[in-house]
């Protein structure tokens, strides 16, 4: 199987390089891939697939059919949207849209999802079971996810794999992380009320700029006092608005920034926790406060059953030099992870870094990659749908009990 997954995958990989530089030159940003979605739909369609579009807005399935013989379905999630980033890459197939990039490798997943779309159509026998191809508008904003599985994308679906680029990783090479893969990420937004007054008379009045420069410090410094060091804790404030003019004491400061956490535990204690060091800061010093803190998406535990089968399947593919077991996870965020509220799944890197060049990192407006990654995730995951029904117990329940088995182990 995997000898006949390997030669369709070599020979539709000039197409694939086709398709990946037609998505590059052409990105759309969050929610607005309607170009992008016609393409991936034209391309399932040509491959006999029956196709949905405007899943989660401007989202798109596309079902494979199995032969009868296993009912549980499988689901393969790739991303499609860009960035608002001004490429300023020297390639000969850039964005002509400017301020438009695919600066985080969704041109590749897209590339990669429709690569095993039609290695696996190709294939002679059908699939002992039944596989979802879903191709998710709006993962750079966090909204895509919850969209499509609002449209029910995820009824039925007893697992589900994911991909995303890595540029630190080797063009070709395969990273497999088990646990956590990224963290949590939540949104947060602090209003600071103090009271105005002129600039030379600062003790009548009440400075919410002051007051907002103190609370900042105290966060980040409280952070490493009072939460457990193995269990990172990431607070960024990105964005501060107060004051009207340079002689006016400020009453008033908006802050907002992202709060990133790894353990669950941690992360539920965070709004309280970050609501008693603003009070006390702004209490010590007369001032009103509003804090809003905002889930976002939770982080991406991968099941460690899936993971041991897409880990097997790269060393097969790729051999066992070109893949690599991350030791860390990141502290970026995915919202593949909400999808795993409702099946198990796994996200693996693939590895994007070219040799003997400088491989900016993922969001730069020079980030490129090494497209002999493309034959390598296709065939990585193609080999692993294949192999999913011969590998995973018949029920979710038998699943989950084998996964939690695994992971205690």
């Amino acid at each position: 199987m995997l000898d006949r997954i390997r030669a369709i995958a070599d020979r539709l990989t000039p197409r694939l390089i086709e398709i990946r530089r037609h998505l590059h030159t052409h990105p759309e940003l969050s929610g607005q891939e309607y170009q992008t979605a016609a393409y991936v739909a034209g391309v399932l369609s040509s491959c006999g697939l029956k196709t949905q579009e405007l899943v989660g807005k401007t989202g798109v399935i596309a079902d494979l059919p199995g032969n009868g013989e296993r009912s549980d379905l499988l689901a393969l999630r790739t991303d499609m949207d860009a960035l608002p980033i001004l490429e300023k890459t020297s390639l000969d197939f850039t964005s002509q849209k400017p301020g438009v990039m695919h600066a985080c490798g969704h041109d590749v997943h897209t590339a990669v999802g429709l690569g095993v779309a039609m290695v696996l159509a190709e294939l002679e026998e059908p699939l002992p079971g039944p596989l979802r191809l879903i191709f998710q508008p709006a993962e750079e904003t966090a909204q895509g996810a919850r969209w499509m599985v609002g449209d029910d994308v995820m009824a039925g679906v007893a697992a589900i794999l994911g991909v995303h680029v890595y540029p630190s990783i080797m063009g070709g090479d395969i990273g497999i992380r088990y646990g956590a893969l990224t963290a949590a990420a939540d949104d947060l937004e602090i209003n600071i009320v103090g009271e105005s007054g002129h600039g030379a008379r600062p003790h009548e009045a009440i400075d919410a700029i002051w007051i907002a420069s103190q609370v900042v410090t105290t966060l980040q410094q409280a952070i490493s006092r009072t939460h457990n060091p193995l269990r990172p804790v990431v607070l960024t404030i990105g964005q501060i608005q107060g004051g009207r003019a340079p002689n006016v004491i400020a009453d008033h400061v908006r802050m907002t920034g992202t709060v990133r956490s790894l353990h669950p535990d941690t992360r539920q204690e965070l709004p309280d926790w970050i609501d008693a060091i603003v009070a006390g800061v702004c209490h010590a010093f007369g001032a009103k406060y509003e804090v809003s803190y905002r889930p976002g998406v939770p982080s991406v535990m991968n099941d460690p059953a899936l993971t041991q089968l897409v880990e097997q399947c790269a060393r097969s593919v790729c051999g066992d030099q070109h893949v690599q077991l991350i030791e860390e996870p990141s502290l970026g965020a995915e919202d593949f992870s909400v999808y795993l509220d409702h099946a198990p799944g796994t996200m693996f890197r693939l590895g994007v870094g070219m040799p003997d060049t400088p491989n900016h990192p993922l969001h730069h407006p020079k980030f490129e990659v090494n497209e002999a990654a493309i034959a390598a995730g296709v065939t990585t995951l193609a080999y692993a749908v294949t192999r999913y029904w011969d590998t995973v117990p018949t029920s979710m329940s038998d699943f989950d009990s084998v996964a939690r088995k695994s992971q205690a182990a």
